[in-house]
């Protein structure tokens, strides 16, 4: 109710700015005042740039798109250049968290052999965190000039994005106890006198999924396991979307790829320089401000898409 209020209620002050801006233009140009016209051309000015970002939210519509976000990346087929590319994929997502003024928690991660990382989970909480997300599930392609090679040849590497709600516990998942294979373990710590010494990483399997997820970044065993029966929740939810979705693609004739799905986003660091998303056309030559976190326009191009399909209206985007 609190949330259905404030979107009212924020409709309703915007409609209000936008008259009380009409009405004072209206005089102003009577009086022939090129100073107050100036101030109401800035006042419309951001108006029209909050009614932009607000029409974005009307492409979340999703019951769990204002809530919190589960985000995993996966290093795909490659070893090292692979794991690397995953790791720059978490410091994107990072900051990018950090510039939406989001908080980020990392809840499990596995570091690779050499060097990045193959898997990552963390949870992002802030408002919209999982509407905006949502938008960067699927594969993520980097093409560049490794520099785990010798030769300095050109490597293509592969990275998988999941993101999932996290749910409140109130939500009803239904797992049966039967189901579950609960495994605890030391958590790992940087050594000396702070490794850990008490088994508090909690490991959970899903057996009936093969579901897998893990959590140590938490000081007990049971903090742990709580978190990690959060994720599995979320998890188990979007599996059970997943099966609805593709349902419902069959019964409406539309072909479903029977695997992780195809890449979404390119990005290109050798021969050229640009990132391109391939849903939407979207491109920027500008590959360090994305790799810093800049991919707000990637995300807002792709809910541009959302609002156009909701309306009926071909979309096109440009970079």
């Amino acid at each position: 109710m609190a949330a259905l209020r404030e979107t009212v209620a924020t409709w309703d002050r915007l409609q209000q700015q936008i008259q009380d801006a009409l009405d004072l233009l209206e005089l102003a140009e009577a009086e022939e005042d090129e100073e107050t016209l100036a101030a109401i051309a800035e006042d419309l000015d951001a108006l029209a740039r909050e009614v932009k970002q607000r029409e974005f939210h009307l492409a979340l519509s999703d019951p769990h798109d204002r809530g919190d976000a589960v985000l995993s990346i996966h290093a795909g087929a490659g070893g090292t250049e692979a794991q690397d590319w995953a790791e720059m994929l978490l410091r994107m997502y990072t900051r990018w968290a950090e510039r939406q003024g989001y908080e980020v928690e990392i809840t499990d991660l596995t570091p690779g052999e050499e060097a990045g990382i193959k898997s990552v989970t963390m949870t992002v909480r802030g408002p919209y965190a999982y509407g905006y997300l949502k938008a960067e599930r699927g594969v993520h392609r980097l093409v560049r000039i490794s520099p785990f090679d010798a030769s300095a040849r050109r490597h293509t590497s592969f990275a998988l994005v999941e993101v999932v709600p996290l749910l409140d516990e109130e939500i009803e998942v239904k797992i049966d106890p039967k189901d579950l294979r609960i495994d605890v373990f030391k958590a790992g710590g940087p050594g000396g006198q702070h490794v850990q010494k008490n088994a508090t990483a909690v490991r959970i399997v899903h057996i009936p999924t093969g579901i897998v997820v893990q959590c140590q970044s938490e000081r007990s065993q049971h903090q742990n396991r709580e978190m990690a029966m959060r994720i599995l929740k979320a998890r188990l939810y979007a599996l059970e979307l997943e099966k609805r979705e593709q349902e419902l693609a069959r019964l409406k004739g539309k072909h479903v790829e029977a695997g992780w799905g195809n890449q979404i986003r390119s990005y290109v660091l050798q021969p050229y320089r640009l990132v391109k998303d391939l849903r939407t056309g979207y491109e920027t030559g500008n590959v360090e401000a994305v790799l810093d976190g800049e991919i707000t326009p990637f995300i807002e191009a792709y809910l541009q898409t959302l609002i156009g399909e909701a309306e009926g209206e071909p979309v096109t985007s440009t970079s």
